[in-house]
């Protein structure tokens, strides 16, 4: 039987490598597998990996959706008996954009040199500190398949919610943009024109015209100093949001503001009860778990309790204790962590919050695009018949 070389890791990490009789490289797979190692590259004795190729999309930015796939093929091959370096090389080669096959290939690439997968994919921005701790988690445990599925799970969970935010509001933001549009246009051009035109005839403007034309005059007059106080204003946010402690009281409003607050409220939830629970059961402890959902959630009051909570764990208290305070997260969850904790369910319990919560946050998206969408036609529809009204009183005007 042909000799095979290995590259591997063993439950602590370490990493191993040697030769191994086989008759294929499945069956040397499956002998090093069943000694409870991670198997990271199987070839015949002096032969050579392959390289993946190049070509591809060079310039589009990577996406979520590229990640989630990626994650999902690459559970698919290890789970099939594929090595992780042969099932890493194949995904490069497989992605729709060079820069998703460049990051995998760099990924493989640092494999080879001895890394571990997680401790490669933490190089690379696009993998969250969810993912990684829990690739981290799967090396360890010798089921790296398992906790891949789990990732790319939790990657489609948030882009389906953000999907689901983004097209309730599109429709929404067009008929803005274009009301707004159309009012400039006939403000800036046509409305200082038919002024021209009344007035050389020597006819007085009706009392509605006229408040048009006086709007009209001051945006001509006033909108570059409009522009640049838009620009500071930007500018002042964006400072504000470097700056941690304006930051953290910013991010603290959102959460209590009306209809933005309960949303923001919601997505916090979710995310710490989906990242606990999916982090629970890949077998990382609560203590890493609260400080990787830590990192993960971006709204810095929402992270500032999860540090609270596991400061609170640290010292030998309980978790629902600080996740009830101040009502940063919906109420629900504090209640359940204390009977999953009670329990030993824990796990278990933040998974049906997770569930629970995000279905509440997928009415609430629908809840808002249903009072948005006819809110922005009213106003809007108010403002162009306005200006259609006190247009047509000018030309009524200017015939009689």
């Amino acid at each position: 039987m042909p000799n095979f070389a290995y590259a591997a890791r063993d439950r602590s990490g370490r990493a191993l490598r040697g030769s191994v009789e086989a008759p294929t490289p499945t069956a040397a797979a499956d002998d090093l597998r069943n000694r409870g190692w991670v198997v990271v590259q199987i070839r015949p004795e002096a032969a050579r990996a392959d390289r993946s190729s190049s070509g591809g999309t060079s310039w589009m930015p990577i996406r979520s959706s590229d990640i989630e796939v990626s994650l999902r093929q690459l559970a698919v091959m290890l789970r099939s008996g594929l090595t992780l370096l042969n099932a890493l090389q194949t995904v490069a080669e497989q992605a729709p954009r060079a820069t998703v096959r460049r990051v995998w290939t760099d990924v493989s690439r640092r494999i080879q040199e001895g890394s571990g997968l997680a401790e490669a994919m933490a190089l690379h921005p696009q993998f969250s500190a969810l993912v990684v701790q829990l690739v981290r988690v799967g090396e360890q445990t010798g089921h790296l398949e398992t906790v891949l599925v789990r990732a790319a799970s939790g990657l489609e969970q948030r882009r389906k919610l953000r999907m689901q935010l983004v097209s309730a509001l599109t429709y929404p933001a067009i008929v803005l943009v274009a009301s707004i549009g159309v009012t400039i246009f006939m403000m800036v051009s046509v409305i200082p024109k038919l002024q021209q035109f009344l007035g050389a005839m020597g006819r007085q403007l009706p009392p509605m015209t006229q408040l048009l034309v006086d709007i009209s005059t001051v945006v001509n007059m006033y909108w570059l100093h409009g522009a640049v106080i838009s620009v500071l204003i930007v500018g002042i946010i964006a400072g504000m949001r470097s700056w941690p402690p304006s930051r953290f009281w910013m991010d603290r409003q959102l959460v209590r503001v009306p209809v933005i607050g309960i949303l923001n409220r919601l997505a916090g939830t979710v995310l710490v009860s989906r990242g606990l629970s999916t982090l629970l059961r890949s077998g990382v402890t609560l203590l890493e778990s609260l400080r990787t959902v830590e990192r993960l959630t971006t709204n810095r009051y929402l992270a500032n309790r999860v540090a609270q909570a596991r400061d609170a764990v640290m010292q030998g208290g309980a978790l629902a204790s600080p996740l009830a305070a101040e009502r940063a997260f919906m109420p629900m969850l504090a209640g359940m962590v204390a009977v999953g904790e009670s329990a030993g369910t824990l796990d278990e319990v933040l998974e049906e919050v997770a569930r629970f919560y995000e279905e509440e946050l997928q009415r609430a998206i629908a809840r808002l695009a249903s009072l948005v969408e006819p809110a922005i036609i009213l106003v809007v529809g108010g403002v162009v018949g306005f200006v259609y009204i006190a247009f047509f009183m000018a030309l009524f005007a200017a015939a009689a």
